[in-house]
């Protein structure tokens, strides 16, 4: 297994180096990622670095063999395939890389391989699950919501949006059917519906949609009968990008312009790279509320969850980074630490039933000053 010290980051981007430089504080940690410039930034820092094609499974299982656990903060569309070679290879993982695909297909092999893999442990997926997971496990939840969103401090017209992440990402939020819990069965809706505006502590009002972000809460919680996660934007963004939508600009099939054969969801996403793009140090937040109902010890209640997190001057770390990055790296220590060692896929809803993990979990953000304020009240 390697020395309990010795940790491999895959993905030095903005939420892998912040969880490197993070963990770096207490173990002997290397970066690994294709991107020279990446590894070079992390150097700067002291953190190992390694030139590694991730994509590359046979070259990634012999390098991960002496390491103790591996972080997984590789893109979406390789991570399934990524986490997959990392558990044959005999590894525990913990993983922020938010595949598509069902992480929970793969617990078999993981039990087989006698490891530990905690997936999707982020901010959303991530500590809302892990909320709801707490609660669960000692009251009779019948209600779920989580709202969330990325956005600049200082919002300029017309989109009052930059994106953390790619904007072909942002626009896949947008596009893709939004699964939800109604009155104990799954319904699906389309993206952007049902769109109310909510007051947030430091921000004011925004705007709330659906999109699809309850992921492993449908399989593991679906005796909750009513959950739901909506995306949360300043008034006024929303509207453009229904008429985006609308109009084509995310359609995937090819249209021809002069000769050329354009799928308009790729020029989209170039144009608005330009538009959302955030400026090295521009400021931006996170803001987040979780809401769980129920009954719990025979009376009603509702626990109410905020988080309002800014951009890091110091650090310059994002606020995207710093809330995703250092719940991932807790959950690493709850492996490193044997807090969490079952063996298997678990995504952070099974770790919240522990409340010695979730404890340990929201005292390590709160040491980093990402602060979850509870409150809670007759429902």
């Amino acid at each position: 297994m390697g020395s309990d010290k010795n940790i491999c980051v895959l993905g030095a981007g903005m939420v892998g180096g912040v969880i490197a430089r993070d963990l770096a504080q207490q173990y002997e940690v290397t970066a690994a990622d294709i991107n020279d410039a990446a590894l070079a930034r992390l150097a700067k820092h002291g953190i190992n670095t390694r030139r590694l094609d991730i994509g590359d499974a046979q070259a990634l299982a012999a390098y991960v063999q002496p390491f103790a656990l591996v972080v997984c903060a590789v893109p979406g569309f390789i991570g399934y395939q990524t986490l997959k070679t990392l558990l044959e290879a005999g590894k525990n993982v913990a993983d922020i890389s938010f595949f598509p695909e069902d992480a929970l297909e793969m617990d078999a092999l993981a039990k087989h391989k006698g490891v530990t893999a905690l997936v999707d442990m982020g901010v959303a997926p991530g500590m809302d699950n892990l909320i709801l997971g707490h609660h669960d496990a000692s009251m009779q939840v019948s209600r779920f919501e989580c709202l969330v969103g990325g956005l600049p401090q200082r919002p300029k017209p017309p989109f009052f949006y930059k994106a953390p992440f790619s904007p072909i990402d942002v626009i896949e939020e947008y596009t893709r059917p939004a699964r939800l819990q109604r009155a104990g069965k799954l319904v699906t809706l389309p993206a952007l519906t049902e769109r109310e505006l909510r007051e947030f502590d430091g921000v004011g009002t925004l705007e709330a949609f659906n999109t699809d972000g309850l992921r492993s809460l449908l399989k593991t919680m679906a005796h909750i009968p009513e959950m739901s996660e909506k995306t949360l934007r300043y008034p006024g963004h929303v509207a453009l990008i229904e008429a985006l939508q609308q109009a084509g600009f995310f359609a995937t099939g090819a249209v021809e312009i002069n000769g050329a054969r354009v799928r308009p969801l790729d020029m989209s996403a170039k144009l608005l790279l330009e538009q959302w793009k955030l400026e090295p140090g521009e400021p931006e937040l996170t803001v987040m509320r979780v809401t769980v109902e129920g009954e719990e010890q025979g009376k009603p209640v509702r626990h109410v969850w905020d988080l309002y997190d800014r951009y890091d001057p110091q650090t310059g770390f994002s606020s995207m980074a710093r809330t995703t990055g250092f719940t991932c790296a807790a959950a690493a220590n709850l492996i490193l630490r044997g807090k969490f060692h079952a063996p298997g896929v678990h995504p952070p809803e099974h770790v919240g039933r522990h409340e010695e993990c979730f404890t340990y979990i929201r005292e390590y953000l709160g040491a980093r000053h990402v602060d979850y304020r509870h409150r809670s009240e007759a429902a």
